[in-house]
């Protein structure tokens, strides 16, 4: 992350929202700043699982025999308040 982040005020980040966006992305901090006081601080997100597509899980995922079995799909609903 950069040691000096970047302000711009509420109208320059609503008209340069993009750039902004791609500045952060890129790893910079940005500060929103209303009437000179900063308000709002944009970090990039750091992502936990970097997953390529579809399959990415495979052989890393392990699933029991019963897992689509109607006893468990029971037990799903029910934790979610669904009855079938």
């Amino acid at each position: 992350m950069s040691a000096d982040p970047v302000h711009f005020n509420v109208h320059e980040a609503k008209t340069h929202l993009s750039r902004i966006i791609e500045r952060v992305e890129r790893g910079e901090e940005v500060i929103i700043d209303r009437a000179g006081t900063p308000v709002v601080k944009i970090v990039p997100l750091e992502r936990r699982v970097n997953r390529s597509g579809i399959g990415s899980l495979a052989g890393r995922l392990q699933l029991d025999d019963d897992w689509d079995s109607p006893g468990t799909n029971a037990e799903i609903a029910e934790d979610f308040g669904i009855r079938a």
